[in-house]
């Protein structure tokens, strides 16, 4: 009889309640994820006609991407591919600082050899800037740089003798400013992942390292450099998405400009689906397209980049 009743309570499964508990977010994320991203594909391959909108097949993929005699295509594509080649420009040029400032600062943070006071205050601020949003940070150097004598960059220049700059009016400022902003807000979240990684290699292999003689220089690129590969490789991936949805700080600084040196692909997207006179959701969604499969490309690029070598 015990049996019986063991072999019951056993063949009772529970599994329907989690799948009850976890139901909501996979309806939600479904709804604000999933559709919006299936319908941006189906809406790429139709017209700008408003509710009855004509399928038009690869024709939008073909005037972003090739342009055609139309003057008006032609100046979509023009602009398609600078917004293209600004966030290559803008990603490269806060990701190389980002990684090597991130890399130095985890070294000496994690090496032990190394007793640097208030080691835990200096990590706890060089994070900081990463918990602060991007909005939050660009209004502040709106503050710091701008055309206006006032600002805090040009009442130091004009206190120290210089000439004041007009920074917004400068597509190399601005890129700069862009880039610095990334960096800044990033580098303290990529060094708090390379002090992981550090701090996940085996201590023995820096410690045969030491009493071998060797120099730091050779432990962190016989030791270092190689086993961190594959959360290198991590934080390319996380870098090249923000690199390609850099959008806040263009829209609250530069608008794209000046000369649309900063206009970026995401900012792209909008100035042609909602921000413009001559709105063009098919437009619009059709760069959105190639700005997802653009990414998908990188991040294989980069995972065939960093994947270990343990199969070979």
């Amino acid at each position: 009889m015990a049996s019986t009743a063991q072999s019951r309570i056993k063949s009772i499964s529970y599994a329907k309640y989690g799948y009850m508990f976890i139901a909501p977010f996979f309806l939600v994320y479904a709804f604000f994820q999933v559709w919006p991203l299936i319908n941006t594909f189906l809406l790429s391959f139709h017209g700008n006609g408003g509710d009855n909108q004509p399928f038009v097949g690869l024709e939008n993929y073909q005037t972003l991407l090739f342009g055609g005699d139309d003057r008006r295509t032609r100046a979509f594509n023009v602009q398609f591919f600078q917004a293209f080649k600004n966030t290559i420009i803008l990603w490269i040029g806060n990701f190389i600082p980002q990684i090597f400032l991130s890399l130095l600062l985890a070294v000496w943070f994690t090496d032990s050899k190394l007793h640097i006071p208030g080691k835990g205050a200096f990590k706890v601020i060089m994070y900081l800037p990463n918990i602060i949003t991007a909005v939050s940070v660009a209004a502040l150097f709106m503050r710091f740089m701008s055309n206006t004598d006032t600002c805090a960059a040009n009442t130091i220049l004009g206190m120290m003798g210089k000439d004041t700059i007009k920074f917004e009016n400068d597509p190399t400022w601005s890129r700069g400013i862009v880039m610095f902003i990334q960096t800044w807000l990033w580098f303290g979240n990529t060094m708090i992942m390379m002090m992981s990684g550090i701090m996940g290699i085996n201590p023995s292999l820096f410690e045969a390292a030491n009493i071998d003689g060797a120099t730091s220089g050779q432990i962190l690129r016989k030791i270092t450099l190689p086993l961190l590969r594959p959360m290198i490789g991590t934080i390319s991936v996380m870098a090249a998405n923000y690199g390609l949805l850099l959008y806040n700080e263009i829209a609250l600084i530069t608008s794209g400009g000046p000369d649309n040196a900063t206009y970026s692909l995401s900012y792209y997207i909008y100035k042609t689906s909602l921000g413009s006179t001559k709105l063009n959701f098919a437009r619009g969604n059709t760069a959105g397209v190639i700005q997802f499969i653009l990414g998908i490309v990188i991040v294989c690029l980069i995972n065939r980049a960093f994947r270990s070598d343990t199969s070979d």
